[in-house]
């Protein structure tokens, strides 16, 4: 592949992955809460969050590796402001999912959601970071 088509190849598939991570989270919540008033066991619940769960890291890491090429490829800075906004805010995300995965288990419907809701802002964040980064 020519060097002038891989920086749009590699933007694509970050801007698909971020696409997934986020929108997969807009739906899973939306899914979620249907999947209760029409009176689904937990078990169901956990089964669709682990189906996500395979399909939202293996677009966070792509995300990651693809983001991570464009700014080598780009020749940003690694010192660049707004460059460190988006990768503090990425790796905030990272944390927070993490951390939900691991105690969604133990914790309340009430608690999973709050943690889901911070997690959608950070990752809306991250899409915020990114416009401002082409500014």
């Amino acid at each position: 592949m020519g060097s002038d088509l891989l920086l749009p190849t590699v933007r694509f598939f970050h801007l698909l992955a971020a696409a997934v991570w986020t929108g997969g989270m807009l739906t899973l919540a939306v899914l979620v809460v249907a999947l209760r008033k029409a009176g689904a066991q937990r078990e169901q619940l956990q089964a669709a969050a682990r189906m996500f769960a395979r399909v939202s890291w293996t677009a966070m890491a792509i995300a990651i590796g693809t983001g991570l090429g464009q700014v080598v490829l780009m020749r940003l800075p690694w010192g660049y402001g707004r460059l460190h906004v988006k990768i503090g805010l990425v790796a905030l995300a990272v944390i927070i999912a993490a951390v939900h995965q691991l105690t969604a288990k133990r914790t309340s419907a009430g608690v999973r959601g709050a943690i889901q809701g911070v997690l959608l802002l950070v990752s809306l964040g991250i899409f915020a970071a990114a416009v401002a980064l082409g500014s």
